[in-house]
């Protein structure tokens, strides 16, 4: 058993030294989020069941099984909302980027705003 959990364990670091050396490798900031959220939640929750193998006991498996559906759960939202924020704020994409799927054309009809009120008439300055 101690095999197995020694290959577990080493798989999530390796995992977690990845998502480590893409923040360092990747050109821009939506790759960076992309490589830490996929290799480092893969990481960590080999890590968590290697841990939970080892101590074998109800009331940690339990835990550690937990934090890991959570992270499963929670990381890819919070990275799609970080980089979602980050290209409206106007982040730069990598220059060698090819499709831009945020990107707005001319041709799309803009939409309505959360105060626009399609019951309000609208003020065009005639008093009548």
């Amino acid at each position: 058993m101690d095999i197995v959990i020694m290959i577990v364990v080493t798989l999530g670091a390796l995992f977690v030294l990845l998502a480590a050396i893409g923040i360092v490798r990747m050109p821009d900031l939506y790759l960076r989020i992309s490589v830490t959220t996929k290799a480092g939640t893969l990481g960590v929750g080999l890590i968590l069941t290697g841990a939970a193998i080892y101590f074998n006991e109800a009331s940690i498996t339990t835990r550690a099984l937990a934090i890991v559906f959570f992270l499963l759960l929670t990381a890819p939202i919070g990275a799609h909302l970080i980089g979602r924020a980050s290209y409206y704020v106007g982040v730069p994409l990598w220059k060698r980027t090819i499709v831009d799927d945020l990107k707005k054309t001319d041709d799309e009809p803009t939409k309505p705003s959360i105060t626009d009120n399609p019951d309000e008439k609208k003020d065009n300055g005639d008093d009548e």
